[in-house]
């Protein structure tokens, strides 16, 4: 499966309906795998059950039909995306199938530019709906060849809550997952998507935002920057909250009067490769490049509150920024120290 996505598995009695589908998507990079009944391909995601992306099941089949074969699917891997294939006679039973939780349905006979459509914006679904905005997941259900692996001129985003294992050991796992979700993963999730960024992953406590992938403009590194104050502003505020016991009887007496949230960011700009990357099992889109590792040094460097940038990310923004030039330091992996900047507004 060299440079290709995860494997696409048709069920179909009919061989001339396999071999349409594997025809029509020929000249893409998928793997296609072929099932001519629902035992057969239950078989097949038993033998590669993170390997297959999506599974497209005619409705009428014998013995097992579409519907039986899509669930028994979902039991093995529910991460697996499920459509359903039928004709026009069928085409009510195929909605009612979806509304029970399938992701979708295809009708036949059908036309190869509309099946290879229908393909590549289920696999985008899967693999990038949850990481960016509706208005940057609209532009990319566009071009869908966009997430495949290229080189990119990006500008990364970390931030970090400081001291936060102590914090973590602290508290009761509840009041824990409730100040992570709902009062630092979820807002700044959503500043990070308002700046249109993609949220690339959460580590820990740790968030990774891209800006530049997988769609590029001109003012990636200043978004990202702008997105990092709002950021700040949007922690202060929700620190007052903690301070204050204003965030409401789910949190704990303990949780609202001890602790806040003290955050760093750090951003670097520079040349990753970018795309969907990962193992046979599992792949994600995400970044590789010296320029993630130095964003990370930096805001692992950032105190609560800093925002601190390299030269890369300076020089692309440094007309529309306000910064405090600080020390060179070395950073693993490069061999100069690295001239900082500790951002201070917008301008």
């Amino acid at each position: 499966m060299d440079h290709k996505l995860q494997s696409l598995l048709i069920i179909d009695d009919e061989e001339g309906i396999r071999r349409s589908v594997k025809r029509a998507l020929r000249q893409e990079k998928y793997e296609v795998l072929m099932a001519e009944n629902g035992q057969q391909a239950l078989e097949i995601v038993r033998q590669n059950p993170e390997q297959i992306a999506i599974a497209i099941s005619d409705y009428k089949m014998p013995g097992m039909d579409g519907i039986e074969t899509l669930a028994a699917i979902g039991c093995i891997n529910a991460d697996i995306t499920r459509v359903i294939l039928t004709g026009y006679a069928t085409l009510e039973s195929a909605i009612q199938a979806t509304n029970e939780g399938f992701d979708g349905f295809l009708t036949k006979p059908f036309e190869n530019e509309e099946l290879r459509a229908k393909i590549k914006e289920y696999f985008l679904k899967k693999h990038m709906k949850q990481f960016v905005s509706p208005q940057v997941f609209a532009e990319l259900q566009k071009d869908p060849d966009l997430i495949q692996p290229c080189k990119r001129d990006v500008t990364v985003l970390f931030s970090d809550i400081r001291g936060f294992t102590p914090m973590a050991e602290k508290l009761d796992p509840n009041d824990l997952a409730y100040l992570l979700n709902h009062y630092y993963f979820s807002p700044l999730g959503q500043i990070i998507f308002e700046h249109r960024g993609t949220l690339d992953k959460h580590i820990g406590d740790a968030i990774m935002a891209l800006f530049g992938a997988p769609l590029s403009g001109p003012d990636d590194a200043y978004r990202a920057i702008c997105a990092a104050l709002s950021m700040r502003k949007a922690v202060d505020q929700i620190n007052l909250d903690l301070r204050e016991r204003k965030t409401g009887a789910l949190l704990t007496h303990q949780l609202a009067t001890e602790h806040y949230l003290p955050v760093g960011f750090g951003i670097s700009s520079g040349e990753v490769v970018a795309g969907l990357l990962g193992s046979t099992w599992k792949k994600e889109y995400t970044v590789i490049g010296s320029a993630v590792n130095v964003a990370a040094r930096l805001q692992s460097l950032a105190g609560p509150g800093e925002i601190l940038i390299s030269e890369s990310t300076y020089q692309l923004v440094r007309s529309q920024v306000q910064v405090e030039p600080l020390e060179p330091t070395l950073i693993k992996g490069i061999a100069a120290p690295v001239q900082i900047y500790r951002v201070q507004g917008a301008i």
